[in-house]
């Protein structure tokens, strides 16, 4: 069964480009070119993945993203900004987005990011599973989820996966560089805002428990700690 992505693009050109490319590569895409039409689908379908231009008439891309994070706080977020509106990116990431792509873009990159994301959700991986305790929290991993009583937080794709990725390498100071390259496939300023965005997210998400931190060591990266009682 393929993955199925709702691509909303309002260059028609590009839009008929891309989506050939990526049906060619095994998608099941859905391609919208107008915000109100994206709307509609996000409301009445299923999708595995979004891929939501910024810039859109009617409804904008970062509304998609609220209306789908309503729907579905897991399913991943890609944002297409335009290169000159770095702010964008920064939003986009606060409203629940798990990454963006700059144009003008390469297939390939577009791709990579598609399969980075697939790889890691439900869509291919239904068997595993895996809880972790975290101070007062469980840390459901395969399915996203952060338990803390009664109570379970949604996280999305990259934040389950930066957390999990601290998990592993907890009591370890861990290079900013390193996870880069590990979770957002590069390093570089832009990425490193993004990361900067997720780690608030994430100790927003664990502050109930004191016991727990992400600290950030100076010039170097992050150490993720857990005091023992």
């Amino acid at each position: 069964m393929s993955a199925r992505i709702l691509y909303v693009e309002d260059d028609q050109s590009l839009g008929f480009v891309t989506r050939d490319n990526l049906e060619i590569h095994g998608y099941e895409i859905v391609h919208s070119s107008d915000g109100n039409d994206a709307l509609e689908h996000i409301k009445n379908e299923t999708f595995d993945l979004f891929i939501l231009d910024v810039m859109l008439p009617g409804v904008d891309g970062f509304q998609l993203a609220e209306t789908i994070r309503k729907k579905d706080p897991e399913v991943p977020i890609l944002f297409l900004t335009a290169k000159s509106l770095k702010d964008d990116r920064i939003k986009g990431l606060k409203l629940g987005g798990d990454d963006y792509i700059t144009k003008p873009f390469s297939i390939e990159e577009l791709i990579l990011k598609i399969e980075i994301f697939l790889k890691r959700s439900k869509f291919t991986n239904p068997g595993i599973h895996q809880k972790i305790k975290l101070g007062s929290y469980i840390f459901d991993y395969p399915n996203l989820l952060l338990i803390k009583g009664e109570e379970q937080k949604h996280l999305t794709q990259k934040e389950a996966d930066l957390l999990h990725f601290f998990v592993k390498n907890k009591g370890q100071v861990v290079k900013r560089s390193t996870i880069l390259e590990k979770l957002w496939g590069q390093d570089d300023y832009f990425m490193g805002r993004s990361l900067d965005v997720f780690i608030s997210r994430l100790r927003k998400y664990l502050k109930a428990d004191e016991n727990l931190k992400i600290e950030n060591i100076h010039g170097v990266g992050f150490k993720f700690v857990e005091i023992e009682k």
